[in-house]
């Protein structure tokens, strides 16, 4: 009796054992989703302290120089590996790091949080298609009503809920912006099976950043000369210590453990949980509101991405 009690005990240890593994690389994805969602409530709100090509380069300087002390050996060590993948390396940098995000930096100048975060639905949407173009992937007839239906609802989102106006009215410039940087991180996501093997998730960031960190030099110059350099408040080291570390090192850490667990498009279908985290967030913290085209877009986005990702039993 008392060994069939046992035994019962360990079914159910190894099943919870298996549930959390299964749940783990999940929690990781929504981790880091909800990591960026800060950081996009505070780029809006900090968009008049800090220039947006200055959120991109500082962000990304501060977290260089916090973790090249932790893989600059294993990159000394590895070095050939580093030369011999150096383009793939930089163009995952340039994609899924500085232009990615210094494009959301600089949409968020103009479009509010709310707007610009549900455009973070259509990455699925974008996987599926780059899929198609570039590896010759097969759209069903079912995807390619859920890409129609999705596109329905990213206009409505970007018409104010008149699609019919398409031609006529006048686009938010940073909504444009940000549909773009949408673009990168779907190419990132799908472009992660590129990275190299032989170098552990810290060494690839700290890789990734040195060798497409300077590509964003002639832009902050740029920006320097246009509007000037920004002043230093508490207010603004505290959002460049929460660049430097949230939203930078941890959340890309957990990111790419996570699609390295489940793969891009799974992982992908987890990035709709950003909108709802922004919204959240950005009605309470910048008192932005809610009108029916938000629901009735964010909606026709949700079942696209249904109806493109989910297949049926």
């Amino acid at each position: 009796m008392v060994n069939s009690t046992h035994a019962a005990d360990a079914v159910r240890v190894n099943r919870a054992g298996r549930c959390i593994a299964v749940l783990f690389p999940y929690l990781l994805l929504s981790l880091a989703v909800l990591s960026w969602a800060g950081n996009w409530v505070i780029g809006r709100a900090m968009r008049n302290e800090i220039g947006p090509v200055a959120m991109g380069f500082w962000r990304w300087t501060l977290a260089l120089a916090l973790i090249l002390p932790l893989c600059w050996g294993e990159l000394r060590a590895k070095w050939p590996a580093v030369r011999h993948h150096w383009w793939r390396l930089a163009l995952l940098g340039v994609l899924g790091a500085i232009g990615f995000n210094t494009m959301v930096y600089v949409g968020l100048q103009y479009a509010q949080t709310t707007n610009s975060a549900l455009f973070n639905s259509v990455v699925p949407i974008y996987i599926v298609l780059i899929s198609w173009l570039a590896f010759g992937e097969r759209i069903s007839y079912r995807q390619g009503i859920g890409i129609a239906v999705s596109v329905l609802g990213a206009l409505t989102i970007v018409t104010r809920g008149n699609p019919l106006s398409l031609f006529e009215v006048s686009f938010n410039v940073g909504e444009i912006w940000i549909a773009v940087a949408m673009l990168l991180w779907a190419i990132y996501t799908i472009l992660l099976k590129w990275r190299p093997r032989e170098l552990s998730a810290i060494a690839f960031l700290g890789a990734m950043l040195l060798l497409s960190l300077p590509a964003l030099l002639p832009f902050y110059a740029w920006e320097l000369f246009q509007r000037g350099t920004f002043d230093v408040s508490l207010a603004t080291v505290a959002t460049l210590a929460y660049y430097a570390t949230v939203p930078s090192v941890i959340a890309y850490l957990m990111w790419n453990r996570g699609v390295a667990q489940v793969g891009p498009t799974r992982a992908g279908l987890i990035v709709h949980l950003l909108p709802i985290f922004t919204v959240v967030l950005a009605v309470i913290f910048l008192g932005e509101q809610l009108h029916a085209f938000h629901y009735i877009g964010a909606a026709c986005v949700f079942l696209g991405i249904g109806l493109t990702t989910l297949q049926p039993e």
